[in-house]
């Protein structure tokens, strides 16, 4: 069952990830300003495990997990906006924006709906503590945000592939990779793959060896 506080959080992610958006759409942010951000959210972060921060203690203390404020302050914030200057940088300006939404809005979602409703365990999971009836959700709200940018069927096969891998634990050096990081990047590369007709080049360079 989720917690007001994480419900808040998932609340705050998205206001901070829609905002994001509209900004980067309005050219009030650009890849230096978020560059700028992710610095000064690191130096809060490390500052915040020797002391209090002002400001940036209240929000933590609101809503931080407790163990990432002993381990990575800031973390999953710090991540959404390192992911976001990724996209920026790698991604044509709509998938890039897309690829933003989906996490903002897929990502959240999920956690909400299948905090509240959720009863069938993801198959794909395997520590087992998301719920499918979540990640379906997370889907659906993550191609409505990607489809303001992205043509539906761009928007569709990014928010359903890229909510499949948010649902499976990727990891480097044995740790786990921050889905803030894996949620975008899947997703632009998915419409970037539908957009250049990659997937069927695939395949037919595929079948070009099959024998009959």
């Amino acid at each position: 069952m989720l917690n007001n506080r994480e419900l808040e959080r998932q609340i705050l992610h998205i206001l901070v990830g829609s905002f994001t958006v509209l900004f980067i759409y309005t050219n009030l942010f650009d890849p230096l300003v978020l560059f700028m951000i992710i610095i000064v959210g690191i130096i809060a972060s490390f500052l915040s495990t020797k002391g209090k921060v002002p400001i940036f203690h209240w929000f933590l203390k609101r809503y931080e997990r407790k163990t990432e404020i002993r381990t990575f302050p800031g973390r999953g914030m710090i991540f959404f906006f390192v992911s976001s200057l990724i996209a920026l940088k790698l991604f044509p300006f709509d998938i890039a924006l897309a690829s933003i939404m989906i996490l903002t809005l897929g990502d959240s979602v999920s956690h909400i709906v299948g905090g509240h409703f959720g009863k069938i365990k993801n198959p794909l999971d395997g520590n087992s503590y998301k719920l499918l009836e979540g990640s379906i959700a997370g889907m659906f709200a993550g191609f409505l945000g990607a489809v303001i940018f992205v043509s539906p069927l761009e928007a569709l096969f990014a928010a359903i592939i890229a909510m499949t891998a948010e649902a499976v634990e990727i990891e480097m050096n044995k740790k786990a990779v921050d889905d803030n990081l894996v949620v975008p990047l899947v997703a632009g590369v998915t419409m970037l793959a539908i957009r250049f007709d990659w997937l069927i080049k695939l395949f037919n360079f595929i079948m070009s060896f099959w024998p009959f």
